[in-house]
């Protein structure tokens, strides 16, 4: 039994490793943002790139008590304090990199927007 609970572990962990590899496509490839976005950092790491990320509207994200939270795939996700970005948004708007696998959505970098 505790082999087949490691074996399940394992087999979940690298699943969820391969949902959360880097997907850039070439798109952004001349955008005059692409340096800064491939820099981005959380408390998490590298946030990748804005091909990674996900643009997040005003009613999908909110702020209280000093903590965001954001709306994806119609449920509300906490943001860990460590996966905000701390520098100015450029690109002036919010912005997610969200990790999905097979035990659910978890926010590796939150670049919070305006909310104007």
């Amino acid at each position: 039994m505790r082999n087949l609970r490691a074996l399940l572990v394992a087999v979940l962990a690298l699943l969820a490793a391969g949902l959360v590899w880097a997907r850039d496509d070439g798109r952004y490839a001349n955008s005059p943002l692409k340096p800064w976005f491939d820099s981005l950092r959380s408390g998490r790491g590298l946030c990748c790139s804005n091909a990674d990320g996900v643009a997040v509207s005003d009613p999908d994200w909110d702020a209280k008590d000093g903590h965001y939270r954001v709306r994806l795939d119609g449920q509300w996700i906490d943001v860990p304090d460590d996966a905000v970005i701390k520098e100015p948004n450029r690109a002036g708007h919010t912005m997610v990199w969200p990790n999905k696998s097979p035990v659910g959505t978890s926010i590796r970098c939150f670049l919070p927007g305006t909310m104007s």
